[in-house]
């Protein structure tokens, strides 16, 4: 994990750049990210801050919840988030790659420390890596250098595992619990947070009351220009059944039949 020192530094870094925009100095490390087993601090956050154009792409998106993709296209993106096990990820893993369709995994750094290699896989299937916090704290109940430390922590926990490109500058709060300056934290360090418009509920499994059923009809009430889907992988206290992996190629089904598209959100970083 990062000194407290490391983490106290990552902000100003941040800042400037974020203030002067990307210069040569982040076109150069653009390069050699990802080259390294571990990267340094401006290392992880200069190309993402490259990619931005006339204060679009990531800085467009500080500030803000973005539970939904500004747009009026009929694009949705489809994000799956993982904090327990790696249970129904062949299937979803599958499913994707059948239909070529890409899809951002916002895995926990305890997640990454326990399965390094599905870490690997989901970045060898070319989709998005994004930040869920080390290990799933409630961020209110923790002090402004706690909540830099589950970010940092987790950052590093995906480096370490060989996230390598597929990282992004994306985070997702743990329970989705947000607050304007927990997000200019975030942003400090360099991430954008991205929730979801809605989630399928399927993590609730069928001892929650929920079915494959109403996972699909959740996600489709939700369809729209933009919207985020939140879905997860592996199953709570022990279970195996994983209802989002059994939802997915409905899903998927179902957002082609009403004339959308499933987009990278990696494609936010460039527009």
């Amino acid at each position: 994990m990062h000194s407290p020192s490391v983490i106290r530094d990552r902000r100003p870094f941040v800042r400037r750049l974020l203030g002067a925009g990307a210069g040569l100095s982040a076109v150069l490390l653009l390069w050699s990210f990802g080259q390294g087993s571990v990267a340094r601090p401006e290392e992880a956050v200069a190309p993402y801050l490259a990619a931005t154009v006339h204060g679009e792409g990531l800085r467009a998106l500080f500030g803000s919840e973005n539970r939904l993709i500004r747009t009026h296209e009929r694009v949705v993106a489809v994000t799956f988030n993982a904090a327990w096990n790696d249970a129904g990820l062949d299937s979803i893993l599958g499913e994707l790659a059948r239909r070529r369709a890409p899809a951002a995994f916002f895995l926990t750094g305890d997640f990454a420390d326990r399965y390094p290699a599905v870490v690997r896989e989901i970045a060898s299937a070319g989709h998005g890596l994004g930040n869920h916090s080390f290990s799933h704290p409630h961020f209110k109940d923790l002090d402004e250098a706690g909540r830099e430390h589950e970010v940092v922590a987790a950052d590093r926990a995906l480096r370490a595992a060989g996230a390598g490109r597929a990282l992004t500058p994306f985070f997702r709060f743990p329970y989705s619990e947000t607050s304007p300056a927990h997000i200019r934290e975030v942003n400090a360090l360099g991430f954008a947070d991205i929730e979801f418009t809605t989630d399928t509920n399927g993590w609730k499994g069928t001892e929650g009351g929920m079915t494959v059923d109403r996972a699909v009809d959740r996600a489709l009430d939700a369809l729209r220009p933009g919207a985020v889907l939140q879905m997860h992988v592996g199953a709570p206290q022990g279970r195996t059944e994983v209802i989002d992996a059994q939802a997915l190629p409905r899903i998927l089904n179902a957002v082609t039949a009403h004339g959308y598209r499933v987009i990278d959100l990696r494609t936010l970083l460039t527009r």
